[in-house]
């Protein structure tokens, strides 16, 4: 196997991602109610790099939103039953609240061994089935075993954005509520590389952030670069303290630059619908291919026009693609070995047939690519 595992506090360079090259893995959700059909899915077609389902089907809490509300509501910052949620920053009591939450997080930020603070922020088994099952199967036994195993956690802006202060604002405005925000993904996320550690392979995070696509915006004209940048490095930084491997996962045009400025392993941008975007941001992307970063292409699409392709069709949007990104000045031998594939976003809001058409198709991508190169 090209990758080793890491143990917390280990490098994590750019040197080591042999093991993620040429592979393929999932964004994340599934349409499955039942996490054993979701996980066979995944095993039969992400073989190289499996990653734990998310199953909002089975109820709102199981979303990517408020997956990771519930560590909120039970240190009684936030309430979770209105929609949106909001902080109870305006209530008399919410400096002791806050003492007691700062509190926590100095413990669990301190423990070397994952004791009782890290603990209470490990996702919620009611909020997080398809995590709970999937820690339960037996990786490392496989034949083959994977390269890898994926995680995933929602984006600090992504959450900040759909999580209002008392007074209805986005709570990633108030330097206090994101700060509360970023510090909860930071150690949840580290609780969850622990827990995925166990199976003795390499680890990759994707923190999934689509609200990205508000940077630029007119209706969003106040988000800072500087902000986004500052709380997507904190869980960056928190990822790769556990030795593992982190991505960022976008599924719109974005400013890709923010992305490629960040210390990331993989940066996963939607090829098949925003491609062109890209294109304006090739001279980034090559620095960042330089530094031996892994471009993750969401070639495969998640929405009715799965049907329409086949495994030829997205091997010729690969080619084009690569040609495209050559033309602009990114070395083609990079582009043509450091990458991942990936669908084009979560398979959520499909049928389960068209996910399975998803995962096979992601599958069949990566096998044809395969057989090209001889690798």
């Amino acid at each position: 196997m090209a990758g080793v595992n890491r143990m917390a506090g280990e490098d994590t360079s750019f040197a080591d991602l042999g093991f993620l090259y040429r592979t393929a893995t999932g964004i994340g959700s599934m349409p499955h109610t039942d996490a054993d059909a979701a996980l066979r899915l995944i095993s039969q077609t992400l073989p190289q790099g499996p990653h734990w389902p998310q199953l909002p089907k089975r109820g709102r809490e199981e979303g990517f939103i408020r997956q990771h509300l519930r560590l909120l509501e039970k240190m009684e910052l936030l309430q979770t039953a209105e929609d949106p949620p909001f902080f109870y920053d305006r209530e008399d009591d919410w400096p002791a609240r806050l003492e007691r939450f700062y509190n926590l997080c100095l413990q669990a930020e301190e423990e070397k061994d994952g004791g009782e603070a890290l603990r209470f922020f490990a996702l919620p088994p009611d909020s997080a089935g398809g995590f709970y099952s999937f820690i339960r199967e037996g990786w490392f036994s496989r034949v083959p075993v994977p390269r890898y195993i994926k995680g995933q956690i929602s984006g600090p802006l992504s959450l900040g954005l759909q999580v209002n202060a008392a007074d209805q604002t986005a709570a990633f405005y108030r330097p206090e509520l994101r700060e509360i925000i970023t510090r909860t993904l930071a150690l949840s996320i580290r609780r969850q590389v622990r827990d995925l550690k166990r199976f003795s392979l390499p680890v990759l995070i994707f923190i999934d952030e689509p609200a990205l696509l508000s940077y630029g915006q007119s209706a969003f004209v106040s988000l800072s670069r500087a902000e986004i940048k500052a709380c997507l490095g904190e869980i960056v930084a928190a990822i790769t303290a556990e030795g593992a491997y982190a991505g960022v996962h976008c599924c719109s045009g974005v400013d890709w630059s923010i992305l490629f400025e960040l210390p990331l392993h993989v940066v996963n941008f939607d090829a098949y619908n925003y491609f062109t975007s890209i294109l304006v941001y090739s001279a980034a992307l090559e620095s960042f291919l330089q530094r031996g970063g892994c471009l993750a292409w969401g070639l495969v699409p998640t929405s009715p026009e799965v049907e329409t392709e086949d495994g030829a069709s997205l091997l010729r949007r690969f080619n084009q693609g690569i040609e495209r990104l050559a033309n602009k000045g990114v070395t083609e031998r990079r582009l043509r070995e450091q990458y991942l594939l990936t669908p084009s976003c979560g398979t959520a809001t499909l049928s389960t047939a068209q996910a399975e058409r998803v995962y096979g198709l992601t599958a069949d991508l990566r096998e044809r690519l395969a057989r090209k190169s001889g690798k």
